[in-house]
């Protein structure tokens, strides 16, 4: 709609057919939520999972469903190191023969949409939790990793807290995610 809005030549009709269509969007992104958190409210086990979720600072109501949808259908006996291969946030190692020796990377094999569902929990937690901040700074400064780079390892361990969190069946605990005295928890 900006896009469209920016130029003089888009007609109008156009202009009111664009609005239409992304409030008819919203409306329905509204409806499918509310059926949604009147599902998981239904169901014990489900509002149990959602509030640990959001005992994470970083993770909100929409994020939580998302990382539920993706979470809840994987075997339970599932660790956490099948969890973070199956999202595709292990590391990679490239190598070829004795002269292609790259830096390990993501290796992305997995579910893009648990690596989404992350993503946005991961740059909140690291700006708003002193803890998820105090590690992602220490990959950043100490590690010297790319801020993409610390971002996805923040990730991971997010994801191995959440594994945690929900086989112990106990709120987030920030305190164990780093150790603001230097070390890692």
């Amino acid at each position: 709609m900006h896009a469209l809005q920016a130029t003089d030549t888009t007609p109008s009709f156009i202009l009111e057919d664009v609005q239409l269509s992304i409030t008819q969007a919203d409306h329905q992104i509204d409806t499918l939520r509310k059926r949604t958190l009147q599902l998981i409210e239904a169901n014990e086990t489900m509002q149990q999972v959602l509030a640990l979720l959001l005992s994470v600072k970083g993770i909100a109501e929409a994020s939580a469903i998302q990382l539920m949808g993706e979470l809840l259908v994987l075997p339970e006996d599932m660790k956490a190191k099948q969890w973070v291969a199956m999202a595709g946030l292990d590391p990679k190692h490239h190598q070829s023969g004795s002269s292609i020796n790259k830096k390990a990377r993501i290796s992305k094999v997995g579910n893009r949409y648990l690596r989404q569902a992350l993503y946005m929990p991961a740059l909140s937690a690291a700006r708003h939790d002193k803890h998820v901040n105090g590690y992602y700074r220490h990959l950043i400064e100490k590690r010297g990793l790319k801020k993409i780079q610390a971002i996805c390892a923040v990730m991971r361990k997010l994801l191995h807290a959440v594994h945690a969190m929900l086989k112990q069946q106990k709120p987030f605990d920030n305190t164990r995610f780093f150790d603001l005295s230097g070390t890692i928890a």
